[in-house]
């Protein structure tokens, strides 16, 4: 167990160093950071001493160290179109991000394994064909019209909910949320239902083609003989089995509803990272986005890491395995 640990984490490292330079080259080739911090009245001489203090003219090798070293103290400079520091932005987008990217996920972990396992155990009643057939709306409609059509259901039309923004948020000092507010809430319901619908019927079909694939299986049958009652063969060993790669596909899908919640930030003007990683394109803000990357990295390295530990808590062969080679 502990030289997996390490092996992952070693993994890990590298991952965050190619993402490290990959961020770096940004500053590199896109653009010159001087031009973007100076005006067109600048003189020669002070750009040449703007880039002397910035360290551009030092050799590359020495420029990543820096930029790594930097990075790993979360530091990545200061936003060319704000004028404030990376770290400090990105801080006050964070929360608006996570607390929408967690609860579409839960919500999507929670009712796509509820409604996976129903529709495998009734898989020929009436309800269960409905679920499956509406699952393909979540599958197939891209994410930005779903959120169009639910402003103008839900908004424009009934006006139940808010169209844009976050709502009223409580400042908690480390952390804002519109959890302890009404219209932080109201505001929540359709940006959390368009990120997490396309990952609830993903999951929801896995656990369905899992349950029906584990239900089939020869020590179900022995178990059914031995007269287990369903609700022991059904909860206690088939979703215990099924849920090995339902792990795997909604650790990722945790990582890429953080990282690709862009788009419905953008649908709904939610203020988070996605939002100012867009703004930060379109007005060439390398710092936040260099700073966007190695954060969706880390993101995704943190869940990888904790997904391969979960297969050894869920899955007690990957242990005796990792026994025996030890012996």
């Amino acid at each position: 167990m502990p030289a997996f640990i390490l092996r992952r984490l070693l993994q890990s490292v590298l991952v965050m160093l190619t993402v490290a330079l990959v961020s770096f080259g940004l500053f590199r080739f896109i653009g010159d950071p001087v031009n973007n911090m100076v005006g067109q009245e600048a003189t020669m001489a002070e750009r040449a001493a703007l880039r002397e203090s910035l360290g551009l003219d030092d050799p590359v090798p020495v420029q990543f160290l820096r930029f790594v070293v930097n990075a790993a103290q979360g530091e990545f400079g200061v936003s060319y179109r704000m004028a404030r520091p990376v770290a400090d932005v990105i801080a006050e987008r964070l929360p608006a991000t996570l607390e929408l990217a967690l609860i579409s996920g839960f919500g999507a972990l929670a009712l796509g394994i509820a409604l996976g396992v129903y529709t495998a155990l009734r898989r020929d009643g009436w309800l269960s064909h409905a679920i499956m057939s509406l699952s393909l709306v979540g599958v197939s409609l891209p994410t930005f019209l779903i959120g169009i059509l639910l402003i103008y259901v839900f908004a424009v039309e009934l006006k139940l909910l808010p169209a844009f923004g976050r709502g009223e948020v409580v400042d908690l000092g480390w952390w804002t949320t519109g959890l302890l507010t009404t219209s932080g809430l109201k505001s929540l319901v359709m940006p959390a239902i368009t990120l997490g619908l396309y990952q609830l019927t993903l999951i929801m079909r896995l656990v369905r083609a899992e349950m029906l694939e584990v239900l089939r299986t020869d020590y179900i049958k022995f178990a059914r003989a031995r007269g287990l009652t369903d609700r022991t063969v059904h909860f206690g060993h088939a979703l215990r089995n099924t849920l090995l790669p339902v792990i795997t596909i909604t650790g990722l899908q945790i990582g890429s509803i953080i990282a690709f919640a862009i788009i419905t930030e953008t649908v709904f003007q939610w203020p988070g990272v996605g939002l100012l990683f867009i703004t930060a394109v379109q007005f060439v803000d390398i710092p936040v986005m260099a700073a966007y990357l190695v954060l969706i990295a880390l993101i995704f390295v943190v869940i990888n890491l904790i997904v391969d530990l979960l297969y050894f808590v869920v899955d007690p062969r990957l242990r005796v395995q990792r026994t025996g080679r030890g012996q």
